[in-house]
């Protein structure tokens, strides 16, 4: 895997971004249909789906600074870069124009970046998902969408989205899974993600080797998304009882899927009594959803 794709001169279009954006440019676009359909200005519609994304970017990296243990990195790197560490060898050090601190084999930034926390890397999906969700109950209610109907067209669009952006993940080297010795595990290329904290772990002796095999959660959760989006639409939609059931489905099958599949994650995430941000976040969805449940179908009842 590359975390980039085809070169145009010196520039070169980076795989998570690129999958991110051709899956939610595709659901966006299924959505349109979807709201030409069910007489809904699908215009209208365009401007939700993009504007819903924007959110989600916001809150996936608003999510990233605060509980993936990045918090201090980014304040310390506008204020003072000499406590950052940089996890690097000398060699990269020098290219990266850092200060190597040989009495800890660190390297430290030397310039001021204020604006780091906005790069390009660093994102975590539930928190755009929360941010997403947020900005969309006030867009639905300013434009008297029926709710419900709205939601169900979400259940599969986001899955469908979130599948393309774990190729890229899958592409990038990040959110990979721990080690693991069976038939299933694959190797990173050197200098990968997953190269950088097995030698962070004392698993390797350098990350310029080739990564141990690990579990490739990010193929997981892409088939499990896949599933999830195909289920929905294929499956529940055509015999749901109410509307929002096909949202409902998604969600906690998502939740569950992914709350599995962090136990076998090796990233850096945040995690409170060992349990990781996105498990805590997993069960207040479900829980949420049964709440939802009850809401939908005392709507679908007094109709």
């Amino acid at each position: 895997m590359d975390p980039r794709f085809f070169y145009i001169g010196g520039l070169h279009l980076p795989a998570y971004f690129t999958m991110l954006s051709a899956g939610f440019a595709l659901a966006v676009y299924l959505a349109s249909r979807w709201a030409r359909r069910n007489r809904l200005d699908g215009g209208r519609m365009i401007d939700f789906g993009i504007l819903m994304v924007v959110f989600g970017m916001v809150g996936s990296k608003i999510l990233h600074i605060f509980a993936d243990g990045h918090f201090w990195d980014y304040v310390n790197l506008c204020r003072d870069p000499s406590l950052v560490d940089w996890h690097v060898d000398i060699q990269e050090c020098a290219l990266l124009q850092g200060q190597w601190d040989a009495a800890r084999n660190v390297c430290h930034p030397i310039t001021q970046n204020c604006f780091a926390w906005i790069s390009g890397s660093g994102f975590a999906f539930y928190g755009g998902f929360v941010a997403a969700a947020v900005f969309s109950i006030w867009f639905i209610r300013k434009h008297k969408w029926p709710t419900g109907k709205i939601c169900d067209m979400g259940g599969w669009t986001i899955m469908l989205g979130l599948a393309w952006g774990r190729m890229g993940c899958f592409l990038a080297g990040c959110c990979f899974g721990a080690v693991t010795h069976d038939h299933s595990g694959i190797t990173f290329p050197k200098g990968s993600p997953a190269s950088r904290h097995q030698w962070q772990e004392g698993l390797l002796d350098s990350y310029r080797e080739i990564s141990l095999p690990v579990y490739p959660t990010q193929l997981y959760e892409a088939i499990l998304a896949f599933t999830i989006a195909a289920i929905a639409y294929f499956v529940v939609r055509p015999r749901k009882r109410f509307d929002g059931q096909v949202f409902l489905f998604a969600m906690v099958s998502y939740a569950i899927g992914r709350f599995l599949l962090e136990f076998i994650r090796s990233d850096e995430r945040g995690a409170l009594l060992g349990i990781s941000t996105s498990q805590w976040i997993a069960m207040g969805i479900i829980g949420l959803c049964g709440y939802l449940y009850f809401v939908f179908r005392r709507k679908a009842t007094h109709r």
